[in-house]
């Protein structure tokens, strides 16, 4: 009877999640000393000590690769689950009032700019130039940075309803606004802020975007 011996890979695998994390460690140590625009694939790869082609395998091309980084830093892991699903981001329901909602989505916030300020500060002080990679790369953060302020909101709406008479969609434009990393760039890179100080300044203004009812119209002007 002739018998079938089941392939082990788990080792290859393991290999090769520790080649496609060197190479993205690797990327943030050069995006950060040099920017995007000095970092090219092939001294990447020089620098992971792997081939060109290992770089396209293992992330892609030169957009991949900043994204990958970006999205390592986001999160802490490459873990597949969104950040709206992950146990902090949920918590931020349990807060006792929409204040502290407000300042639970604030601590959130700047726990996640604290891991990829400074590689934003970078990318964004070039500017994108002619570059249409680097140009998709910011838009791409843009609509997904919209999409973790409206999941945001519609928790706050779930746990504790909107202020009165605010529409969900107005509060998000005020905290995509108020959490963008250009802020948080300007503030702490350029006005040497430390990060426990836009902490606090990004608590009390999300607790009071969250708590603020709407004004009356004012009829005739």
């Amino acid at each position: 009877m002739s018998r079938f011996r089941t392939y082990d890979n788990s080792a290859r695998s393991r290999a090769a999640a520790e080649t496609r994390r060197r190479i993205l460690d690797t990327a943030r140590e050069l995006l950060l000393e040099g920017g995007y625009h000095a970092m090219s694939v092939a001294q990447l790869a020089a620098a992971a000590r792997v081939s060109p082609q290992t770089v396209y395998n293992a992330v892609g091309g030169k957009g991949e690769v900043v994204k990958a980084v970006y999205d390592l830093l986001l999160a802490g892991d490459e873990s597949p689950v969104p950040m709206s699903e992950r146990p902090e981001f949920l918590a931020m329901a349990q807060a006792p009032d929409r204040e502290g909602f407000g300042r639970a989505y604030a601590a959130f916030s700047a726990s996640i700019h604290s891991r990829v300020g400074p590689l934003l500060g970078v990318l964004l002080a070039e500017g994108a130039g002619s570059d249409a990679t680097l140009k998709e790369f910011v838009a791409t953060i843009d609509r997904e940075r919209l999409t973790g302020n409206t999941h945001a909101i519609g928790l706050l709406e779930r746990s504790h309803g909107l202020p009165a008479g605010r529409a969900a969609a107005d509060l998000v434009d005020e905290v995509w606004t108020l959490t963008a990393p250009e802020v948080f760039d300007r503030l702490v890179r350029r006005r040497g802020w430390s990060t426990g100080r836009y902490g606090a300044w990004l608590a009390d203004a999300l607790a009071a975007a969250c708590t603020r009812t709407a004004e009356p119209e004012r009829r005739g002007l």
